[in-house]
């Protein structure tokens, strides 16, 4: 279907307006829901509030139809994507970084996973992260995948997939509240001698904090990091620096999917949707930001692809429409516009 719609001329009158604005809306929607499951479930449920029982088969699909059962399929008989944890197997050439970092292995694959909403109880969900977790070993030192790493951009990706598919990240989870810095964020390179905190290693950790939180009540402790967590970023507009106001990284204004590792605007963004509070007006330059990047047909672009082998592609490219961002920035405006 065509994704841009004749615009009226100017002087059409407010009641036309808003009829057309109304149209744009529902071929947008009907653009997202003609896609993947893993897409489809999330606009039913978040967009178009069917049915529980209508979300809940059509997630159901996510295991055994399109992006989320052809990344189950290819789990190795080692319970690992590509054969290594965070990198794969003798594949990682830091000659060749300007090429990226792959994202084949297991870390970036359960997280996609986990992004795609796959259903956690299905039998051939169980069995795959019971490969994970009793065969994927860590490359710094041979931990188990599970009990985390020594990077606290890592460690907050795994207690979110711990926490997903139910295992017991306590334990990790301890570890990060030990490494918080005195501003209110982490830094994977604190080891290194860094004292301040970092945007992408602390919504790294705010993801796992917050889902940790959700699943086992988390502890006043837990809690009171994640509210400094969520201070830092506040305090700093979600990409300024505190000191100087000044943009950290221009990089940060351009929409990713899959974010990785990587800290953006829009992904701050869907966090502050997730915790579900009302909207703080430190994050009114970010919702103008998403507001402006909106295209005439409805959609949003991808944006600044993070560079590296991945199993297959999820979008047409950069600088064309993206369902997942598109998806991710229509239910950050729901959420902003309704509890204002």
């Amino acid at each position: 279907m065509k994704l841009t719609m004749k615009r009226e001329a100017p002087e059409t009158d407010l009641k036309a307006q808003r009829s057309e604005d109304i149209i744009t809306a529902m071929d947008t929607i009907e653009w997202l829901l003609d896609s993947d499951p893993a897409i489809r479930w999330q606009v039913l449920r978040d967009l178009v509030h069917s049915p529980a029982e209508v979300v809940a088969a059509e997630r159901a699909r996510v295991a055994t139809e399109g992006w989320g059962a052809r990344l189950l399929a290819l789990q190795g008989e080692d319970g690992q994507w590509a054969g290594g944890a965070c990198f794969p197997a003798r594949s990682f050439n830091r000659s060749d970084e300007n090429h990226g970092q792959p994202w084949t292995a297991t870390l970036p694959t359960l997280q996609l996973l986990c992004d795609f909403g796959v259903d956690r109880c299905s039998d051939r969900v169980r069995r795959a992260v019971a490969l994970v977790r009793d065969y994927c070993r860590w490359e710094h030192a041979g931990q188990p995948f599970f009990s985390g790493e020594v990077e606290p951009c890592i460690n907050g990706r795994t207690v979110t997939l711990g926490t997903y598919f139910d295992q017991d990240m306590d334990g990790v989870v301890a570890r990060l509240l030990g490494e918080q810095l005195e501003d209110g964020g982490w830094n994977c390179e604190v080891e290194n001698g860094s004292v301040r905190s970092s945007f992408a290693t602390t919504i790294n950790v705010l993801e796992g904090l917050l889902a940790h939180e959700r699943a086992t009540g988390g502890s006043a402790e837990s809690i009171a990091a994640r509210r400094r967590g969520e201070e830092y970023l506040l305090e700093r507009k979600l990409a300024r620096r505190k000191s100087t106001g000044e943009v950290v990284n221009l990089a940060w204004l351009q929409f990713s999917f899959p974010t990785r590792w990587h800290y953006d605007v829009l992904r701050a963004l869907e966090y502050f949707r997730s915790v579900g509070d009302v909207p703080d007006s430190r994050i009114d330059e970010a919702i103008d930001l998403l507001r402006s990047k909106q295209q005439p047909d409805g959609t949003w672009l991808l944006q600044n692809t993070h560079p590296g082998k991945v199993h297959f592609a999820l979008e047409d490219g950069d600088s064309r429409p993206s369902r997942w961002n598109t998806l991710r920035a229509l239910r950050v405006l729901r959420w902003y516009e309704r509890v204002q």
